[in-house]
């Protein structure tokens, strides 16, 4: 089913309508409105207090008693909160019985707008059979399937995923941390890891936030993720390319500024006309004569030339005749016996 076809079968607004006319006061009416954002942008006590010339605290008790009583009702007196409660439900138990707000939303709403995102949250805070995490340092405003998660075995899960990861000390994906914190099902770690803030993932793989392989967030990271995903050296317009057909949020970039950036950093190494590879790949830095001269430091002997070839070309991506110039017209090298070269 669409999103516009779960839209008209349930319509938010109207549910979030019905349920602020039941208030019988308009005064309380306007404190829920405001305070969750059903209409317009989310409000301070402050400034609901300020409109309505009253104390900040008096808004917070208000708000708090009606709440209160609006969820009382919705066990009998509000059978469209029952109705939205066992939609969610539906969803949530293929997203691993728990998602993030603006992902629920995205199934429920035509627009997945702020206002949407809202008003998911309000009912989900009415629906008995719903647990709801709030947005804070940590975590994303969240629904879970009380059944399964209630708020404070969410947060557990999510913490000991966090930390499962930081002792693996690399991107992994769902099956490896299931089984290293001993979980059930992949689908539910997903779904958990994606409510912690600490957390990002890319291409499968989940990781610490700070972590550019599955959080690249300039040019540069996304650069190395797309060589290290290759796994091969790649022309600076192969990876500007790839860049543009990524996942990535922001993916727009030219191909002169992705060549720019592979010059400034040292995790690039130039080996071939506009071929890059990754220093951690063994390559290094310099021309083909210093790379010459660091096969044969390393050899501790002469070298035939079709050895040195071999050697320099896991370096360098240049024809054999440009080996071959430079060991023939380098004075750094001389040739010791038939086709083979030392250092002079």
């Amino acid at each position: 089913m669409d999103q516009e076809a779960v839209a008209s079968k349930l319509d938010i607004e109207k549910i979030v309508g019905d349920i602020l006319a039941s208030i019988e006061r308009e005064r309380e009416r306007e404190i829920i409105a405001r305070r969750y954002g059903l209409y317009d942008r989310k409000e301070t006590l402050e400034q609901i207090g300020e409109l309505l010339n009253i104390t900040r605290e008096r808004v917070r008790q208000l708000e708090k008693a009606v709440m209160a009583r609006l969820k009382i009702m919705a066990e009998k007196d509000l059978p469209m909160v029952k109705q939205f409660e066992e939609t969610v439900l539906s969803h949530i138990s293929s997203m691993g019985h728990v998602a993030r707000i603006s992902d629920l939303a995205a199934k429920l709403t035509k627009d997945n707008s702020k206002i949407d995102q809202s008003r998911v949250s309000f009912l989900s805070e009415l629906a008995p059979s719903l647990s709801v995490i709030d947005d804070n340092d940590h975590f994303y405003h969240a629904v879970g399937a009380k059944i399964e998660h209630d708020e404070k075995k969410i947060k557990e899960a999510v913490s000991s995923i966090v930390e499962a990861i930081k002792k693996l000390n690399k991107p992994v994906n769902a099956d490896t941390i299931k089984e290293a914190i001993g979980a059930a099902d992949s689908a539910r770690v997903s779904a958990l890891a994606s409510v912690s803030k600490q957390l990002a993932s890319l291409g499968g793989q989940w990781g610490l936030v700070k972590w550019p392989l599955v959080n690249p967030k300039n040019i540069r990271d996304k650069i190395y993720v797309i060589l290290r995903d290759n796994g091969k050296p790649m022309h600076f317009g192969e990876i500007a390319g790839s860049i543009r057909d990524s996942s990535f949020k922001r993916k727009d970039v030219t191909t002169q500024a992705i060549h720019n950036e592979l010059i400034k950093d040292k995790r690039f190494v130039l080996i071939g006309r506009g071929i890059y590879a990754l220093s951690e790949w063994g390559y290094s830095k310099g021309t083909v004569a210093d790379i010459i001269t660091e096969v044969l430091q390393k050899a501790g002997e002469p070298l035939h030339r079709d050895e040195i070839v071999k050697r320099v070309l896991k370096h360098r991506q240049v024809k054999e005749t440009t080996i071959l110039l430079n060991l023939q017209g380098k004075k750094q090298f001389k040739r010791v016996a038939k086709a083979t070269y030392n250092l002079a």
